[in-house]
């Protein structure tokens, strides 16, 4: 009230605001009720002064009027006022059609932007929607992803903390509950929302609420002495003077992190508000009842010149929104009373000693959106007024300019959504519609020495900007550091987030990223997959090189392939000897010693060909591993492929008429038919490796922190060419010695060699899907096997048995024997 008296008196000293136009105000109270908000706002508008004798406003409304005139019976065509948003609505939308301009200091609900609906309403406090955004920074500025909220159940509330979801969205906070308080039930609700704060598991609580529901709140917390939560303040309670000087919940309340209506100083108010006296304001009826209580006296009624007013406020500006102020009303008899039983004041009392919050202008938050208010109000009468030709009797100017005694509302109203505004203290402001630029401070309760809490400002909000001084925060931990408030703790790098099954994103398990996969960061949701040339390290923070891996003489795998190899060499020798030393034997004699000698060195170059296979790839070993193995095997089975067709031809030339069969197929014969069939395999051998010969490559298709180093085969083509001649030798040579089978010997070779055949057989046929499905050296170390698994089976069904009797039965190493039926 006091700041607007002020502002106006400011106005009007000022030379170059208004210049020859003075400017009039009546303030009235409607003791918050509704009703009588309308009525005064209707009367003033109407300019019926006797309707508002039992109504006073805040509606504070201005007008206007030139010296020596008096505002009695005139209408007024501005009102600064409606201390909260419903009174705001009620106002705005009766004086609407009317286009009377409504200026609140107080109302912030953000349905009041809304132009369609109130487009004769304006405001010097900024819409509710902004201090829920600047919460929801600070909460995501600290890292808190795991919030509690209070609110009450109104539209504040609940627009409130839908503009706060609607800020955190997509940015990783969560609210872990909503406790909603009613004013009709505040002890059961204040007591519920207390256990379920108590039994959260968050460290930040964010309350939208007025003072008093906050207070029974923070009691039914100091019961329980949960002391440890950090709360987040709404501009409702965050200033609240009766919360700050209550040692009851000092414990719960300190630390306490709020967003406050920006406050400043105002030049000269202090010293106004000091110089107030009742002898000077004889109508003034809150001085009265402050200096009564102050002083202990009654002030004498002198009839001295008086400002205008009807009546002044007797609420104090505490009023918030959504919320009727606590006033009691004194019946005549009770003040009658008080008042006889006072003593006459002397006439020397005065504010200018006094240290009372009445006097202290140090953080004028409300009182400042007063004083704003009616700045705005006075610029947009100055802009209205300020004609170059307004004396002129012609009237061409009377759509843009207007004679101040002759003010139309709506004229006012098309200045006001274009005014530009500067205090004296340099602030310049303008409406963006009904709402001037968002500007609010961060203030944080700490504890004082003397045991109530001190408010610190700590910070300010400038639109969308958080401008804050962390160092000097003290947090409801009673330290600098900053609360941490999580549902999971952060994944450390090397994990990812693995959001848990019908719970809020913030809840969630960290699992460790996948082979071949890194996460270098901190909360990461994905983890990141290593180039082809590159493998996770041990703890999934970083791509490392692959190391090289290829099938080495060292490794237990080689080493016993290598001895299998070897063994099979040395045993193929040492039946080589046995062969030779007993080479006339009728045993060795038998279906052609000489095949004999050149399949031992064929079996022999087959298991010394494995170990080609073994080591590290190069250009040459590629080439010739592939040849060695298809030529030594070729040979193998060529010298099989003609002991069995020597069998066949010997059986049959014992037949009457066929005795010229055999000289076709003498020893000579025998040899060349070798050399032949493995001269085919050279021929393809050597086109292949000429025209598109095995390589040394890495394979890095397959997973693992290694990488192998295998001969890449970039002919199929060739290589099936050489295994299906083998194949084909080897299924000719099958098939002739099952037919040989049954062929009348004691020693018939064809079994044998039938024998062999199949596991030769069956060993490659195996080999195929084997060779195909295994990974990286294994394959080599298949190939390996087949090579090796062929070779004994050979070795042994041919050549054991005859060993055997060679060795161990010499009794049946004779012709007799051998030639028996």
């Amino acid at each position: 009230m006091y700041a607007m008296t002020f502002a106006v008196d400011e106005i009007n000293r000022n030379s170059t605001l208004l210049p020859g136009v003075k400017l009039g105000y009546r303030i009235l109270d409607t003791c918050s009720r509704y009703p009588w908000s309308l009525q005064a706002a209707l009367s003033l508008v109407g300019g019926d002064t006797n309707s508002c004798k039992l109504t006073a406003s805040i509606p504070q409304s201005a007008a206007y009027e030139q010296p020596g005139e008096t505002t009695g019976g005139q209408s007024v065509p501005l009102l600064i006022g409606a201390a909260t948003s419903t009174t705001a609505i009620i106002e705005s939308r009766i004086l609407g059609p009317l286009s009377v301009p409504v200026i609140s200091y107080l109302a912030s609900c953000p349905c009041l932007s809304d132009r369609h609906k109130f487009p004769n309403f304006f405001r010097t406090i900024p819409s509710d929607i902004y201090q829920a955004r600047a919460i929801a920074r600070l909460a995501i500025r600290f890292n808190w992803t795991w919030i509690g909220a209070v609110l009450v159940n109104n539209d504040y509330g609940q627009l409130a903390i839908q503009t706060f979801q609607e800020e955190i969205r997509g940015k990783g906070v969560c609210l872990e509950f909503i406790e909603t308080v009613h004013r009709e039930t505040i002890v059961s609700d204040a007591r519920r929302a207390a256990i379920t704060i108590q039994a959260s598991t968050t460290r930040v609580i964010l309350i939208f609420c007025w003072y008093t529901d906050v207070k029974k709140l923070f009691l039914e917390l100091a019961e329980r002495n949960v002391t440890d939560r950090q709360f987040l303040a709404s501009e409702a309670w965050s200033t609240s003077g009766d919360l700050l000087q209550d040692l009851a919940i000092s414990k719960v309340a300190n630390g306490v992190l709020g967003v406050a209506i920006r406050s400043s100083t105002v030049p000269g108010f202090q010293n106004y508000l000091k110089s107030l006296h009742p002898n000077h304001r004889p109508d003034d009826e809150f001085l009265k009842r402050f200096w009564e209580k102050e002083f202990a006296c009654s002030p004498e009624a002198t009839q001295s010149h008086a400002a205008p007013f009807s009546s002044y406020s007797s609420s104090t500006l505490k009023t918030r929104f959504d919320y009727p102020s606590n006033v009691s009303s004194s019946s005549p008899e009770k003040k009658s009373l008080q008042k006889a039983s006072l003593p006459i004041c002397n006439g020397t009392e005065s504010l200018e000693g006094m240290q009372h919050l009445f006097t202290d202008t140090s953080q004028l938050r409300v009182a400042y959106n007063v004083y704003l208010a009616v700045y705005a109000a006075a610029h947009a009468l100055h802009n209205l007024l300020s004609c170059p030709n307004r004396d002129s009797p012609l009237r061409n100017n009377s759509s843009t300019c207007s004679s101040p005694k002759h003010i139309k509302p709506v004229q006012l109203l098309q200045r006001l959504n274009k005014v530009n505004v500067t205090t004296p203290q340099g602030e310049i402001f303008y409406f963006q519609g009904a709402d001037i630029p968002a500007k609010y401070d961060l203030v944080n309760w700490q504890n004082t020495p003397e045991g109530p809490l001190k408010l610190v400002l700590i910070g300010r909000v400038d639109g969308f900007d958080l401008h804050l001084n962390e160092s000097a925060i003290q947090w409801s931990t009673g330290s600098n550091q900053v609360p941490i408030s999580v549902c999971s703790d952060s994944c450390p790098p090397g994990t990812r987030k693995a959001n848990r099954k019908g719970e809020p994103v913030c809840c969630f398990d960290c699992i460790s990223c996948a082979e071949g996969e890194i996460n270098n960061k901190t909360g990461s949701l994905h983890c990141e997959r290593c180039p082809s040339e590159f493998w996770s390290n041990a703890n999934r923070t970083a791509c490392i090189y692959r190391q090289i891996d290829f099938l080495s003489f060292n490794e237990t795998l080689g080493i016993t392939l290598t001895t299998a190899a070897v063994s099979g060499a040395i045993v193929t020798t040492a039946v080589f000897v046995v062969f030779l030393y007993y080479r006339h034997t009728p045993m060795v004699r038998a279906n052609n010693s000489e095949l004999s000698f050149l399949l031992l060195l064929s079996l022999k170059l087959c298991f010394l060909c494995s170990l080609v296979f073994i080591g590290r790839p190069s250009v040459w070993s590629c080439r010739f591993q592939q040849a060695a193995f298809g030529i030594s095997f070729v040979f193998c089975v060529s010298c099989l492929l003609v002991k069995t067709i020597v069998v066949l031809v010997v059986f049959r030339s014992a037949r009457p008429g066929t005795e010229s069969l055999m000289k076709w197929f003498g020893p000579g014969h025998q040899r060349g038919s070798v050399c032949l069939f493995t001269c085919i395999q050279i021929i393809i051998c050597a086109i292949w490796l000429s025209l598109s010969p095995p390589v040394p490559q890495r394979d890095l298709g397959l997973q693992g922190s290694k990488v192998t180093l295998e001969c890449a085969m970039t002919s199929v083509v060739g290589f099936s060419l050489v295994l299906g001649y083998i194949g084909l030798l080897a299924c000719t040579c099958l098939i002739l010695a099952f037919l040989a089978r049954k062929l009348p010997d004691n020693f018939n070779e064809a079994k044998l060699i039938t024998f062999s055949m199949l596991i030769f057989c069956a060993v490659w046929v195996a080999f195929v899907p084997a060779y195909v499905s295994s990974p990286g050296k294994y394959v080599v170390a298949v190939e390996i096997f087949a090579i090796l698994a062929s070779s004994y089976g050979l070795l042994f069904c041919i050549f054991a048995p005859k060993c055997f009797i060679i060795l161990l039965r010499p009794e049946k190493n004779t012709k007799k024997h051998l030639m028996a039926r």
